[in-house]
């Protein structure tokens, strides 16, 4: 990380935690159900933020990399640029070049974005099976969510770096990533609905947590320890135990890590540039929140998306694979962004205009 880099990523890391603390800390201390209105507002918020970080990097996306000469220019290109080829270089004027270079940026930027936040409507399904399975009331849902996002965050920022690591030294990596996003398609593709019930007493997570710390049988609000007031045949008094909306934070933790594998590959397939993929990463899912609230009482009406997030993995793997084929037809990077949306937009108006049955529901 050279200087440039570290003082841009620092202060996006201290917007961050700022929103997190004004959205799910200082002005609502209180565990409290999300109301449809707020879930609304704050999704409404973000995705703002991440169109204005869209325009950001329209304008001053050099400043990522402190690009400020031809040499430097081309350098990143080369480091961080699937196929450099994309950009055009004009030798004799840096600021078009320049431009050039930030729309790219700015694309690869909205279409790692527009991945991310698609795939984590899966991922928000998941989060509901499991939150009714462990019988987590709504009022405790924000504080496991916001825990979620804190460790996604992390997880995301080790999980994408080394990622880079290893395409920068291994570029046939992308092509494991390839097959891995369209085994994962066929998958989802053909998976039944029941294959994705949660059995709370013999999830690995919780028999993992059960080997090796005492779980209480209970929740204790919204706790995540417990230390009992007097002896049991099991535990002593006073000793540490974790409850049962701890054991939910690891799981949806897993879930999520689980989740990173298909969407972080899917985003470098857009970009090699792991700050695009974290930046991209990261306001997707501080949105998940919002959305999770939002979505969670109507999901059942888009029966289809989960088809069309299928349709949606395969595409960007075959795409990996065929990038040079396709390069010579002219298909470009804001194809890439024209066709996710289709995708999403035919699922969703195809699970609107041909409802399931109540029969089926």
């Amino acid at each position: 990380m050279g200087i440039h880099e570290i003082i841009f990523f620092s202060g996006f890391l201290l917007f961050i935690a700022l929103m997190l603390l004004i959205d799910l800390g200082v002005f609502n201390k209180k565990d409290h159900i999300v109301s449809f209105k707020e879930a609304g507002i704050w999704s409404l918020i973000w995705v703002s933020f991440a169109l204005g970080f869209y325009a950001l990097l329209l304008t001053n996306g050099q400043r990522i990399h402190g690009i400020e000469n031809f040499q430097e220019l081309s350098t990143v290109i080369s480091n961080y640029v699937a196929h450099p080829e994309d950009i055009k270089i004009i030798a004799d004027n840096f600021e078009a070049s320049l431009q050039n270079y930030r729309q790219h940026i700015a694309l690869e930027f909205i279409t790692g974005y527009l991945l991310e936040y698609s795939l984590s409507v899966d991922n928000i399904f998941v989060i509901i099976m499991v939150f009714t399975s462990f019988g987590v009331k709504k009022e405790y849902y924000k504080k496991v969510l916001l825990w979620g996002i804190i460790g996604a965050i992390i997880m995301r920022f080790i999980f994408i770096f080394l990622g880079s690591v290893l395409i920068q030294n291994l570029s046939w990596i992308l092509y494991i990533f390839a097959a891995f996003l369209i085994y994962s398609g066929l998958k989802m593709l053909f998976s039944k609905d029941e294959d994705e019930n949660i059995d709370p007493e013999n999830h690995p997570v919780v028999r993992f947590l059960g080997r090796y710390f005492a779980v209480h049988p209970h929740f204790v609000g919204s706790n995540f320890f417990y230390r009992p007031t007097h002896d049991t045949a099991t535990v002593k008094k006073g000793a540490l135990m974790i409850t049962p909306l701890f054991v939910t934070v690891v799981v949806v933790e897993m879930t999520d890590l689980i989740f990173a594998v298909d969407s972080v590959p899917a985003v470098f397939s857009v970009t090699k540039d792991p700050y695009i993929v974290f930046f991209s990463n990261i306001f997707a899912i501080m949105g998940l929140r919002s959305m999770f609230y939002f979505l969670s009482n109507i999901m059942h009406l888009f029966h289809y998306l989960k088809t069309g997030l299928s349709f949606l993995l395969i595409f960007i793997g075959a795409k990996m694979f065929a990038h040079g084929w396709l390069k010579g037809l002219g298909f470009e990077n804001y194809h890439s962004l024209l066709i996710v949306v289709s995708i999403l937009a035919i699922s969703v108006l195809a699970s609107l205009i041909f409802p399931k049955s109540k029969e089926a529901a």
